[in-house]
């Protein structure tokens, strides 16, 4: 029972509650404030069964009122379905008069072929349906577009906001703030080229759905990779999570293999069974401050700088999961 109640408590009840009421919204706006209106159709859009009986009893009317263009325009009215339903009712006349039937089908014929006119369906009738129609699948697609973006909103606001309602600082708003006060490494005055990208990210205990990525690309706007980090693994129970191990990893367009490394903290890195689990992510590295950590790839090398690190206190191993912990992530083309 615990353990579900921790699940409901890490669902993103804002996106949830977003989508729930995108749906019901869509739901009153398609349904309610604008339905699809079928106006003036012909059986012609009846199910293949309700044709057979609209044929019979235009049969049956034809012989009690014997009128030619009566006959013809509801015979018109079943469209291309019209040769079909009629063969249905000679095959099963279900009392009705085969001489009758054969007359019907007789007049049609002739006065069809007098005029020289096949036509099935009243032209003005197919084009409101099909107007109808086309309006209908135009706000479908739309609403299902409104609900994706909806959700999407809904996620990063969770995310981003939190509890801000409340007049709480979250988890990343307070990692915001300090990647965007971190001094960038200006690597000109070290004697190295200028990155084609430099970034700062921090993660903060408390956001627990840390995971940011960015695109590389040149300055004439060529997607080159990506590159990213996000929680690798945590320790402990309860909210928020006790993140013990981050993976940063770097993809290339030119490489078919991501190059991923994991780092851990002091802890992680000297408990085996946590090792054990992290090994296949990657080469497995202990969190120092200010240390650089080079990840390469066919074409491009990633340098990762830490530059703040603090561990968390509280009731755990010493030194075993991140208070905070920002990085800067500068990307190159490799060179040779």
């Amino acid at each position: 029972m615990q353990f579900v109640v921790a699940i409901l408590k890490k669902l993103p009840w804002a996106t949830i509650g977003a989508l729930v009421i995108g749906l019901v919204l869509g739901l009153v706006w398609a349904y309610i404030l604008f339905p699809a209106q079928f106006i003036d159709a012909t059986p012609s859009y009846l199910r293949s069964d309700l044709q057979v009986d609209y044929m019979r009893m235009a049969i049956d009317s034809y012989r009690l009122n014997q009128s030619p263009d009566l006959a013809v325009q509801r015979w018109q009215n079943l469209g291309a379905g019209a040769q079909t339903a009629y063969a249905a009712v000679q095959t099963d006349p279900k009392g009705a008069d085969p001489a009758v039937i054969r007359a019907y089908g007789e007049l049609v014929t002739q006065v069809l072929s007098a005029n020289g006119d096949q036509t099935a369906v009243d032209p003005n009738a197919a084009a409101g349906a099909s107007s109808s129609l086309t309006r209908t699948a135009v706000i479908g697609i739309g609403l299902v577009l409104l609900l994706g973006v909806l959700a999407a909103g809904g996620l990063y606001l969770y995310r981003l906001l939190g509890n801000r309602g409340s007049g709480e600082v979250t988890a990343v708003m307070q990692a915001s703030e300090i990647s965007r006060n971190a001094e960038k490494t200006n690597f000109e005055q070290l004697g190295l080229a200028p990155p084609i990208t430099q970034t700062m990210t921090t993660y903060v205990l408390g956001d627990d759905l840390y995971d940011e990525s960015f695109s590389i690309d040149t300055q004439a706007g060529e997607f080159m990779g990506e590159y990213g980090v996000g929680v690798s693994e945590a320790i402990g129970v309860g909210d928020p999570k006790k993140v013990t191990a981050l993976e940063f990893w770097l993809f290339d367009k030119n490489d078919i293999k991501t190059a991923t490394k994991v780092l851990m903290s002091q802890h992680a890195f000297n408990d085996p069974g946590i090792r054990a689990r992290l090994e296949p992510k990657g080469e497995l590295i202990q969190v120092e401050p200010q240390a650089q950590i080079l990840l390469e790839t066919a074409t491009l090398q990633l340098l990762a700088t830490v530059v703040d690190l603090e561990y968390g206190k509280g009731p755990m191993p010493t030194n075993s999961y991140f208070e905070r912990i920002t990085l800067e992530l500068a990307v190159w083309p490799r060179q040779g």
